[in-house]
């Protein structure tokens, strides 16, 4: 039981540091920088903060495959299947980070290449601007897209054997099908409201709370052991 604790509270300190990270990257370093009108300018003066917000999102993804592992044997006494499947989607998440993470640093380069270069090459680098912004654009939001199937595979684990109560994984079950539904809806122009993020950033605050205090539901993992 004390041993179930410290992997719950451990697991929920590693949630708690991804979640900073998210708010930190997107709302601050990158958001404000690389989705404005102006980014060919402000990417090159903000370099330093589009490279450690790289660096914190591969760090975000790492974080994630490290739960995953940790929470493998847990999972296994339950589900084989959905224990791997975590994994795997977690991995995958990382993959998608990094490619996401390329077409920032792209950015950045061409905006370097756009505050030092000569005024005949400033009409070329302008029309790539639009190509690199829209491909941050799609690599962004399927990033976003594929983060959903871990999230939910995590929280429908959660739900299926008890290990924690119902009311979190539920509510986290409903939060990511939220999100899944407007990233897809903005993924075809047709945003419904950045609103049906609201739910999911509150829940991935309160489960690591829960862990650290609470941790898992060990009754349910003894019994699955006996």
């Amino acid at each position: 039981m004390k041993s179930n604790k410290k992997t719950g509270r451990l697991v929920g300190l590693l949630f708690l540091l991804i979640f900073p990270i998210g708010v930190i990257v997107y709302q601050i370093l990158q958001g404000p920088v690389l989705f404005s009108d102006e980014f060919l300018n402000t990417t090159s003066v903000n370099s330093n903060e589009i490279i450690a917000s790289t660096l914190m999102l591969c760090l975000s993804g790492i974080l994630s495959i490290v739960i995953a592992t940790i929470l493998l044997p847990i999972f296994k006494t339950h589900s084989i299947t959905l224990a791997f499947l975590y994994l795997a989607f977690t991995i995958l998440n990382f993959i998608v980070i990094s490619i996401d993470n390329i077409s920032v640093l792209s950015m950045l380069e061409l905006s370097n290449a756009y505050v030092s270069s000569e005024t005949d090459n400033t009409n070329t680098l302008t029309t790539l601007s639009n190509i690199y912004s829209k491909r941050h654009w799609w690599t962004h939001y399927l990033s976003l897209l594929i983060s959903c199937f871990s999230v939910f595979t995590l929280y429908y684990t959660l739900y299926v054997f008890k290990l924690i109560p119902k009311i979190i994984s539920v509510f986290g079950i409903i939060a990511v099908i939220l999100m899944f539904i407007e990233i897809l809806f903005s993924i075809f122009g047709n945003s419904i409201s950045m609103n049906m993020l609201l739910p999911i950033g509150l829940i991935q605050l309160i489960f690591p709370l829960w862990l650290i205090f609470k941790g898992f539901n060990s009754s349910t993992i003894e019994t699955e052991l006996n």
